[in-house]
């Protein structure tokens, strides 16, 4: 499913609300286009956009594939997987200028909102935002933040799985079907559990890992090169590493359709004046050995959503791979082996995602096509209060009780009511996390606040209502009211590492407009120079000599300035890559 020409305009009378797949490895924008998803090329006329940004010696930006290609060439101005940070207070510091990774994420989603308007024609304010379905509070306020400083207004942010159960019902909505979705992509993995009814679908359970992805099998595999072939201390060279983990990236890919992959680096600079060479041959069977335990770590996930669910994996009717990462052989075998069938990927991997996206951005633009479709969606964490139990004369602190139960259906309210724990107590404190374990420390605060003054009473005598609510979008709203006061207090959420305030987004937002951008009609030059210089380092010999010779004619050309003559030496060079790395060689998964 691709935007093309005989594909009649969103209706200029309708706003347009675009769907967004914001990834950690790769980010696509889509819209709903006569009744189907289709997702928009960018600048190089490719439909995924690699989640990286890196800055030239010049100060401009890069964003997308020329930034990630100058991962493995200048990896201390380059910056990727910052998805992951989402929610921290994480700063990336790129050519002596620091980024939060809403920062980050807002350059990724600038450029994918350039590629909309130029594609379409219309102005673009308003998105559909995809979140992991294991992302928690803090990473989904992180992510609406990142929109505001990109200048767009996103009302509605929705799990990935669900958006790729969108995608998958939108064309099966006579069907009543049950389904697991296992959505392995580059940082994180999520499994959801869906049943399909007559235009209806019902989201019955999620579970997952936010820090389990395809990055973690490219790292896996990049120790197992840098143990058995390389030289020591190379994992604490960045630039040596960078590129390490760059080839292994393409040989992973190459794995996922050959028996085994050569991982070569040619002369890659080191620290010191030294360079590194290195030419080391991985099968499948020693790399799946090595991504072993990251399997292990995706069956825990897959157990809990389905025990969440009351299911058994012979009531599953289909299992759906969304995701690049589960492309590999031995993802699709965990799945099969699991569910006893084997696993559907009807839709793209890589666009499942972003096409559910433009479904919901659809139906909340009131699109005719979508009319009759439903969705419910579910609580994928447990959240509540630290609270505290007394034995006799000790008290025991620290104890997490839930409020609002994992699985819940959303939107959502949930009230519950405590006591104090000493005779005439003045303030509670009131802490919010999210997670399963029983002990707080073990989960993730949310935030907290102070209510009070109470009334003085003897312990227990007085009481407080925490009501949680939990809408659409995942985001939580916490209220503790006081009944014998009337009293009301609500959680401060803004307040905890990597929130950004309302004025530090519009300082973000003023911030790219100062900031110099690549000439978007200058990428496609800029993409092939930077990914002929990473293939570079891993090529010897006589192909090398006929790359630089390639790369040298681009750099003349530009230099005439002469559109016809840069084209075909852009051109020659790209032909000249695709036949030196052969298949798998396109954008990575």
């Amino acid at each position: 499913m691709t935007a093309g020409p005989e594909r009649p305009a969103i209706p200029a009378d309708r706003p347009l609300v675009i769907g967004i797949d914001l990834g950690t490895t790769n980010s696509l924008a889509a819209v709903l286009q006569a009744g189907e998803p289709v997702t928009i090329p960018n600048a190089l006329g490719e439909h995924l956009t690699p989640s990286a940004v890196s800055v030239l010696e010049s100060g401009e930006l890069l964003v997308g594939a020329a930034a990630l290609a100058r991962q493995a060439t200048h990896p201390s101005a380059t910056a990727t997987a910052f998805k992951r940070d989402m929610g921290t207070d994480r700063r990336h510091v790129l050519g002596g200028r620091s980024f939060t990774p809403q920062e980050l994420s807002a350059l990724v989603l600038r450029s994918l909102r350039q590629d909309v308007e130029t594609a379409l024609g219309r102005a673009v304010d308003e998105a559909v935002i995809t979140v992991p379905a294991y992302f928690d509070e803090l990473q989904r306020r992180a992510t609406r933040d990142a929109a505001s400083i990109a200048g767009l207004a996103v009302e509605r942010i929705i799990n990935e799985p669900t958006a790729a159960a969108l995608a998958y019902g939108l064309h099966q909505r006579a069907r009543e079907f049950r389904a697991v979705v296992l959505d392995l992509g580059g940082g994180t993995f999520d499994v959801t559990v869906l049943e399909v009814m007559e235009g209806v679908i019902e989201i019955q359970s999620s579970a997952g890992d936010s820090r389990l992805g395809g990055e973690d099998f490219v790292d896996a595999l990049a120790e197992v090169v840098a143990a058995e072939g390389g030289p020591s201390g190379l994992r604490d060279d960045a630039r040596a590493w960078a590129a390490l983990r760059a080839a292994c990236e393409r040989a992973k890919r190459r794995l996922s359709s050959a028996p085994e992959a050569e991982v070569v680096l040619a002369e890659v600079p080191l620290d010191g004046g030294r360079s590194l060479s290195l030419r080391h041959v991985v099968t499948r069977e020693r790399a799946e050995r090595a991504w072993a335990p990251l399997l292990r770590r995706m069956e825990a996930p897959l157990s809990r959503a389905l025990r969440d669910a009351e299911l058994t994996p012979e009531r599953v009717d289909e299992v759906l791979l969304v995701g690049g990462a589960t492309r590999a052989p031995c993802v699709v075998r965990l799945a099969a082996e699991l569910f006893g069938r084997m696993p559907l990927r009807n839709l793209p991997p890589d666009e499942a995602v972003a096409y559910g996206a433009a479904v919901q951005a659809a139906l909340k633009s009131r699109d005719e096509a979508v009319q009759d479709l439903v969705v419910t969606d579910v609580a994928p964490f447990s959240m509540g209060i630290a609270t505290a139990s007394v034995m006799g004369r000790q008290h025991i602190s620290g104890l997490f009780t839930p409020v609002l139960e994992r699985g819940t259906v959303i939107p959502a309210s949930r009230s519950q009511r405590f006591s104090t724990i000493d005779a005439n107590q003045k303030f509670i404190k009131v802490e919010v996390y999210q997670g399963e374990h029983a002990l707080c420390r073990e989960n993730r605060q949310l935030g907290e606040f102070t209510v009070g003054p109470l009334p003085p009473k003897p312990a227990g005598r007085v009481s407080i209502d925490v009501r949680f609510t939990y809408d659409l979008n995942g985001l939580l709203e916490v209220e503790a009211t006081v009944p014998d006061t009337g009293q009301k207090t609500s959680v401060a959420l803004e307040q905890v590492p990597g929130r950004l305030t309302a004025d530090q987004i519009t300082q973000a937002r003023r911030a790219m407009e100062r900031l110099k951008f690549h000439p978007r009609e200058a990428l496609p030059n800029a993409t092939a120079l930077a990914r002929a210089e990473a293939l570079f380092a891993e090529l010897t010999g006589t192909p090398r000599e006929l790359l630089a010779q390639h790369m040298t004619a681009l750099r003349l050309a530009l230099e005439s300035q002469d559109a016809a003559v840069i084209a075909e030496a852009r051109e020659q060079l790209t032909a000249l890559m695709a036949s030196l790395t052969g298949p798998g060689s396109g954008p990575a998964p």
